[in-house]
């Protein structure tokens, strides 16, 4: 049990690496549009889920129940794509990829609607303070020329959250992990589509090479983070995700050279600090009576 619990904690920091590489990349491809480096992002992982399915000989039916589901978590995690991408590409690596952290939080605000979860007074209290952390780095200010990539990375996280908890109602109902993702992949590239008619720019071979890294990273990130929960249950292990902020921050100021000001590392500080306690308090062991 130990052995596997260190596998999914190695798996989880390979996860964030590979998601922090990917943001990384999706900034180098440049000045293209947030649209089409979406639809690379996603046409990679739409591939990479295809030939899983294939090799496995797994079904391509799904139930028609789940079919409103589905389309909430395609439409929320295209959402939350966006929000990520628009972010990387205007603010430093580490502030757009802490914004992307308060997912977690705002998936138990959203298990409240799609699977009845109740909440907790202590996890209220967490919830709070992570938005208040939150604020240090949007720091809303008609004189912040950074708030609206700073509310576009918050919105990621918020359609990240809304995902993740749909991901897992989709999981209670029986649909495999790998026909999800091959359904939003799909859904995603094509509500793209349109989009980039309107507004495509041509891409040079290097920003070309760039997209489709960036792509390979999201699926990296992806496998990773589905092996790791193989091997640990998340709330054994889900803090270790957060060393993506460590990745993100060194990785932005080796290649763009992104310092973060004093109040996005205060932001930094206190939503790490609320993961943390999210993590004691659901390790926590019942009370002998």
């Amino acid at each position: 049990m130990r052995n596997k619990k260190y596998m999914g904690i190695i798996m989880i920091i390979i996860s964030a690496f590979c998601f922090a590489l990917m943001n990384m990349f999706v900034r180098l491809s440049g000045d293209l549009p947030t649209p089409e480096k979406s639809f690379f992002r996603n046409f990679v992982a739409f591939i990479f889920a295809l030939a899983i399915m294939i090799k496995d000989k797994q079904s391509f039916h799904f139930q028609k129940r789940n079919l409103p589901l589905l389309l909430g978590r395609s439409l929320a995690g295209t959402l939350g794509i966006l929000g990520n991408f628009y972010a990387v590409d205007h603010l430093a690596l580490g502030d757009a990829s802490i914004l992307n952290k308060m997912s977690p939080f705002f998936a138990i605000i959203f298990s409240l609607i799609f699977l009845k979860e109740r909440l907790k007074f202590p996890q209220v209290l967490i919830l709070i303070g992570a938005f208040i952390g939150a604020m240090f780095v949007v720091k809303p200010s008609f004189v912040n020329a950074d708030l609206v990539p700073s509310l576009c990375g918050l919105l990621g996280g918020v359609g990240a959250g809304a995902a993740y908890s749909m991901v897992r109602a989709l999981g209670k109902r029986g649909e495999k992990g790998s026909f999800i993702v091959l359904f939003f992949s799909g859904v995603s590239c094509l509500s793209m589509i349109p989009f980039m008619i309107f507004d495509f720019k041509m891409f040079t071979l290097q920003q070309l090479i760039f997209l489709l890294l960036a792509g390979l990273s999201a699926a990296g990130g992806q496998f990773s983070i589905t092996a790791a929960y193989t091997y640990a249950p998340a709330r054994e292990i889900s803090i270790y995700d957060y060393s993506q902020i460590i990745f993100a921050s060194a990785l932005g100021f080796l290649v763009f050279a992104d310092i973060p000001d004093v109040y996005s590392v205060i932001g930094y500080v206190i939503i790490v600090s609320m993961a943390l306690l999210m993590f004691l308090y659901n390790n926590r062991k019942p009370s002998l009576k």
